[in-house]
């Protein structure tokens, strides 16, 4: 609930002095006290909570949570930590109907979307975890994690509200981003939105063929339609679209397939993340060289700006692309809750 939600929920009988009190106690303290609440409401008005059923923690820092929800489904999220900046990915459906070809994620189908809580609640969790405040150091939040975040555009929509209301969790907008396999209306619908994530499009080809094969959503939205809509984009000032790319070992990874990006991309304000495969069972391609990796960048960077992901968590299956769920391997340490 947003605090007009919150309001309008106790309205008429209880005053917005109430609502502030319980807004205050779930987003700003992120310790609710049922103290704040009038006791007749204390058994009616009980705040949302997810239940950490498992932790991975990587040899990196990185940690992977599985949260399981109120009707025992359970989901992913990630926390990163590095220098003097936290990211936390976060999850927008159980599943992930795209079907990358790439992707463990897309091995699940999907299974439902989350509602804005259920996407809040694991910031939350991870900011009491890890004693995280928005105010004191610098922290990201990536919608990366399980699903397609703008098919479940309106619940995503409000939880980003909900975190950047600056009464309560206090994010910064622009500390926000997701990312999209490139369902163009919603993209639109997106750019309209008067507070919004950043825009983040999973590109992965230099040309509408290699992104068939390994994306079967561009049979529906094809890549120069879905270029046009990002060029035509509302960026806000100093905002850039950022273009994702899983680099594929003997795929994608050409030198030819960096100077078709480059053409792909002119004249976009945009940069570009390079984001070497992460492996996972099941997943029909490989790693590519640091070589390959290295010759691709060094082409794009001579036109956009293009940076190398660094793997995060691929020992604990938390790295990008990586989400499905895993129970315990063999080189995990899993601590429980």
């Amino acid at each position: 609930m947003e605090l007009a939600d919150i309001e309008a929920a106790l309205a008429p009988q209880y005053s917005k002095f109430h609502a502030r009190r319980i807004f205050d106690s779930v987003y700003a303290q992120r310790s609710f006290d049922a103290s704040v609440m009038p006791e007749s409401l204390r058994f009616a008005f009980q705040p949302g909570e997810l239940k950490e059923s498992a932790r991975y923690e990587s040899s990196d820092g990185t940690v992977r949570y599985l949260m399981q929800l109120a009707d025992g489904k359970t989901v992913e999220t990630v926390f990163m930590t590095e220098g003097s900046r936290d990211t936390i990915c976060i999850s927008s459906q159980v599943g992930c109907p795209v079907d990358c070809k790439f992707c463990l994620t897309a091995l699940m189908g999907l299974e439902r979307n989350l509602t804005a809580g259920e996407i809040v609640g694991q910031v939350l969790h991870v900011m009491h975890r890890h004693d995280l405040a928005p105010k004191n150091r610098t922290m990201n939040i990536v919608m990366m994690g399980q699903g397609e975040p703008l098919m479940n555009l309106d619940n995503v929509l409000k939880a980003t509200r909900i975190l950047v209301d600056q009464r309560g969790i206090g994010m910064g907008e622009r500390r926000i981003c997701l990312s999209t396999s490139g369902l163009i209306p919603k993209i639109e619908e997106l750019g309209r939105a008067k507070i919004r994530p950043r825009l983040a499009i999973s590109l992965n080809a230099s040309s509408e063929e290699q992104r068939m094969e390994i994306m079967p959503i561009t049979q529906k939205w094809h890549l120069a339609e879905l270029l046009e809509t990002c060029r035509r984009f509302p960026l806000k000032p100093k905002e850039h679209i950022f273009f994702e790319y899983v680099m594929l070992g003997d795929f994608n990874d050409s030198e030819a397939d960096a100077e078709r990006v480059v053409k792909l991309l002119a004249g976009m304000t945009c940069k570009m993340n390079l984001i070497p495969l992460n492996p996972g069972p099941g997943i029909p391609f490989t790693t590519p060289s640091d070589e390959r990796v290295d010759r691709f960048q060094k082409i794009i960077m001579q036109s956009i700006p293009c940076y190398v992901r660094k793997p995060r968590g691929r020992d604990i299956y938390a790295a990008c692309g990586q989400l499905n769920r895993m129970n315990q391997e063999s080189s995990l340490v899993q601590v429980m809750a």
